[in-house]
């Protein structure tokens, strides 16, 4: 999709200063969080180990690199955090190939936004193996670019992967609007200094300045975005 960025710092034609929208992927616009914490019970379960539930909001929303290496380390697993990638990545995948459920209201935002030709980017702390695989189903025409966990060197909760994603869409980080499920993801997106809306999956998360919490993607269209970053710069939304 060929895209018209306005030049970082300023404001678009209706007073709004968006000029892109930056989406994680699980959890936000595809229901898969309980899938990888099935996969990794699975998984451990043949090592001969049961996870403690408590542990599923240490693990939801990081690197797979921290949330394997954790759950090596609380259970004793005699396995490397290479094999347990593999096992990770190769169970998520063979669900998502069986399903793959929407969020509410994904669909429909991704329309729009391609359609008013918004600047928009997948950012993701999944690998690039599994985001083309989801891609399938969003539509990678509605997406600018993508951005997969294991294609920076520090993914979320480091402000990296939306740094990068901003500076390839050429648009000020802070005039980005990011959708975000999870604390990790909301910490990466304002350590990046970007406006967050975020449509918490597992655990709650606390609104905060330059931070809107919605229930649902369904309370969330471009007006809405456009509006939330008017009222940050002092202006009247549209």
């Amino acid at each position: 999709m060929t895209t018209t960025v306005p030049a970082p710092g300023t404001s678009a034609a209706d007073g709004s200063a968006l000029q892109a929208v930056l989406l994680d992927m699980d959890g936000t616009l595809v229901d898969t969080e309980g899938f990888w914490w099935d996969v990794e019970v699975e998984v451990f379960a043949g090592l001969g180990h049961t996870l403690d539930d408590s542990w599923r909001h240490v693990v939801v929303g990081g690197p797979m690199t921290r949330s394997a290496g954790f759950l090596i380390e609380a259970t004793g697993a005699d396995i490397t955090l290479a094999e347990l990638t593999v096992l990770l990545n190769d169970g998520f995948e063979d669900r998502i190939g069986r399903t793959l459920p929407l969020m509410p209201g994904a669909a429909r935002l991704l329309t729009e936004l391609a359609a008013h030709d918004m600047p928009t980017a997948l950012v993701s702390a999944s690998h690039r193996r599994i985001i083309d695989r989801v891609l399938t189903s969003l539509g990678p025409e509605h997406f600018t670019l993508t951005v997969a966990g294991d294609e920076v060197e520090r993914t979320k909760p480091h402000p990296d992967p939306y740094l990068l994603a901003a500076a390839r869409l050429g648009a000020d980080p802070a005039a980005c609007a990011v959708i975000e499920d999870t604390a990790t993801g909301v910490a990466a997106a304002e350590a990046a200094g970007c406006r967050v809306v975020a449509v918490p999956s597992v655990a709650p998360i606390a609104a905060a300045v330059r931070r809107t919490v919605v229930r649902s993607l369904e309370e969330v269209d471009l007006p809405f975005l456009r509006g939330l970053m008017a009222a940050d710069d002092g202006l009247m939304p549209a």
